[in-house]
C-alpha cells in the first residue's frame, strides 16, 4: 500500500502506542489527523510530528453525530486507539471508566460507516481471551484468535475483567457493522505492549520506575512468577500498519512474540541493564496481577501479514530504559499513586 498523501485518522493519537504509529505514518508520507482529548495522551508524545499533522482536541464519548462525522469525513483509513486504558492496577480499580470504551468505540464505528471510511483498524487486547486458559504457571499454551471467536455466537465467550469484556464487545460491534453495512477493518489484539512514552500504570514502566528510584526492598506485585508475553511498541506499530494493508474482513490478528517471561526475570534484566540491584525483593500478593500465564500465538500474523517481532525483550528494555532515564527526574522514592492513576498530562 502506498501511504503517500493517504488521508489517515488516528483516534487517541497522542497516547503511548498511537503516537509511535503517528510518527511512522508521517514518515511514510500519510496525511495524518489526530483526535485526542489528552486524558491519557499528551501533545509532547507527538513532538516529532506535530507540525506535520492536524490535531483536534475532542472527547469521542461525549460528541454529537455531526461533530464526529466532520472529524472522520474524508479519511480513507482510521486507526481507532482512543480508549480509557492503563495497566493492571488501573483497569482493576477503574471498572466503570474502562467500560466507557464501549460507547467510544460505537461512535467511531458508526462514524466510519456514515462517512465512507475505507477501513478501520481497532486496537483490541489479549484481555478478550478467557482467563481459564491462562491460569497455570509454566503453561506452554499460546492463545489463538479462535479462543475468542465472534463467528460462533452460539458458543461460549469469556474475557478478562471489565476492560476485556468491553474490548470483546467492541470487536462484536465491528463484525456487526461488517455484516449489516459492509464496513471493512481488522481488530489487532495486543499483549503487554511496552516502550518509550508509556506511563507508570503499565507493568514495564512501573518496574523501571522502581529501579530508577532504587526502591529497596524492591516491591513486586504478586509472587513474581506470573508470566507475560512482552511486545515492543515498534513491533506493534509495524503489525498494525500491515493489518491496515492486508486485512479487510474483520479477521482478528494477534500481535505478540509467543514467548513468556516471569515478572521476576524481567526485573532482574532491568537491574542488570541499570547495573544496580536491591538488597531484597518483597512480593505483595495483595496487589492485582491479572492472568497467571499469558502468551499469544502469532501464526496468523506471520501467515496473513508476513509479520514477525523484530525486538527481543532485552533490546526493547534497553531502549525503554534509555528513554525513561532521560525523561524522568529521580526523587529517591516511589510514589505509589503513579502505579494506579494516570499522571496529569501536559498540553
Amino acid at each position: 500500500m502506498n501511504w503517500e498523501e493517504c488521508p489517515v485518522l488516528v483516534t487517541g493519537g497522542a497516547s503511548f502506542i498511537s503516537s509511535h504509529l503517528v510518527d511512522e505514518l508521517v514518515l511514510r508520507g500519510a496525511k495524518v489527523t489526530v483526535v485526542d482529548d489528552l486524558s491519557n495522551g499528551k501533545k509532547d508524545n507527538l513532538e516529532k510530528s506535530l507540525d506535520k499533522i492536524k490535531f483536534i482536541q475532542q472527547n469521542l464519548e461525549y460528541i454529537s453525530k455531526k461533530e464526529i462525522n466532520d472529524i472522520f469525513e474524508g479519511n480513507e483509513i482510521v486507526f481507532h486507539f482512543a480508549a480509557d486504558h492503563g495497566g493492571r492496577g488501573y483497569i482493576d480499580t477503574h471498572p466503570a471508566d474502562v467500560c466507557s470504551n464501549f460507547a467510544i468505540d460505537h461512535h467511531a464505528f458508526e462514524a466510519c460507516n456514515d462517512t465512507g471510511v475505507e477501513k478501520i483498524i481497532f486496537s483490541s487486547s489479549a484481555c478478550v481471551y478467557p482467563t481459564q486458559l491462562q491460569n497455570k504457571i509454566g503453561s506452554d499454551y499460546r492463545l489463538k484468535e479462535d479462543d475468542s471467536n465472534l463467528d460462533n455466537l452460539d458458543g461460549s465467550l469469556s474475557a478478562d475483567v471489565e476492560y476485556g469484556w468491553a474490548k470483546l464487545m467492541s470487536e462484536m460491534q465491528m463484525k456487526s457493522f461488517n455484516k449489516q453495512y459492509g464496513l471493512k477493518g481488522c481488530p489487532v489484539r495486543f499483549v503487554t505492549a511496552y516502550g518509550p512514552r508509556e506511563d507508570e500504570t503499565h507493568a514495564i514502566i512501573a518496574l523501571i520506575y522502581k529501579a530508577i528510584e532504587k526502591m529497596d526492598p524492591y516491591e513486586i506485585w504478586g509472587d513474581g512468577n506470573q508470566e507475560r508475553d512482552f511486545t515492543y511498541v515498534e513491533d506493534i506499530v509495524t503489525g498494525s500498519i500491515l493489518a491496515a494493508e492486508k486485512i479487510s474482513d474483520m479477521t482478528p490478528i494477534n500481535l505478540g512474540t509467543g514467548k513468556r517471561y516471569k515478572m521476576i526475570e524481567v526485573v532482574k534484566i532491568i537491574c542488570e541493564i541499570l547495573d544496580w540491584e536491591p538488597s531484597k525483593f518483597n512480593f505483595d500478593t495483595s496487589k492485582p496481577t491479572g492472568a497467571l500465564s499469558r502468551s499469544l500465538d502469532n501464526t496468523r500474523a506471520k501467515e496473513l501479514l508476513g509479520w514477525e517481532p523484530r525486538f527481543s525483550l532485552k533490546e526493547g528494555l534497553e531502549k525503554t530504559i534509555e528513554w525513561y532515564a532521560n525523561n524522568h527526574t529521580a526523587k529517591g522514592k516511589v510514589d505509589q499513586s503513579k502505579l494506579l492513576e494516570h499522571t496529569k498530562k501536559s498540553s
